[in-house]
């Protein structure tokens, strides 16, 4: 079955750009668009979409609080934010509000297809050193970001609190399972249960919550 995108730009240039795009993957299918963050919310709560394509800045409601509120609707899709500048604080809000990764708009066809594949897939860390970089620049203006024993993660094993250093250090589960020297499959059980654990949607969400405890520090150092 088709993966559903939403496209979400308030530049009908660009949306077309990117409807082209994504017409010509066999595996992909662009169920809707919308100008701003106010339509792509009513848009989403009446058409079934896979994965939102959010732009940040938009008139009426930006697309951060646009993420916000979709990431809040039951059931709600992958959203993959497209910011203009790297190292957007946008793109940080944004992962905070729920969205699953971020890229450049000027990022190669080929790369975008991935990502939108990758969220699509549950694997939410499009880009992690992108998002690393990002982070490192953020996680300093973070509340209390200096706490490692934050009682969230009390409830993780010592193993699980390894893993999920790495995952925010931007590791795969392959690169995980090496260092580890554990099964990918292993990896991929302990990254479940501490999505479980502490109620955290995917990989971005784990990454921003180490930061924001201080398990791992700017530099991407736990």
């Amino acid at each position: 079955m088709a993966i559903r995108v939403m496209l979400v730009d308030d530049q009908v240039l660009l949306r077309t750009g990117f409807r082209m795009v994504l017409a010509a993957q066999p595996d992909m299918e662009v169920v809707a668009e919308a100008g701003d963050g106010v339509e792509a919310l009513q848009v989403v709560r009446s058409t079934d979409v896979d994965v939102v394509l959010m732009d940040v800045r938009m008139p009426k409601l930006d697309g951060v609080e646009a993420t916000r509120r979709i990431c809040a609707e039951p059931n709600p899709p992958k959203v993959l934010i497209l910011t203009t500048f790297d190292l957007d604080e946008y793109a940080f809000s944004g992962l905070k509000a729920g969205a699953s990764g971020f890229m450049l708009k000027d990022v190669p066809p080929g790369e975008l297809l991935a990502a939108i594949r990758s969220v699509h897939s549950g694997d939410a860390v499009v880009a992690p050193s992108t998002t690393r970089r990002l982070l490192d620049r953020f996680a300093p203006m973070l509340p209390g970001a200096a706490d490692p024993e934050h009682k969230e993660l009390e409830r993780l094993t010592e193993r699980e609190r390894e893993v999920m250093i790495l995952v925010a250090q931007g590791l795969s589960n392959g690169e995980i399972a090496a260092r580890l020297v554990l099964s990918e499959a292993t990896v991929k059980t302990h990254v479940g249960r501490i999505l479980t654990k502490l109620g955290l949607r995917d990989r971005v969400q784990v990454v921003v919550l180490a930061y924001e405890t201080g398990l791992v520090r700017a530099g991407g150092h736990g």
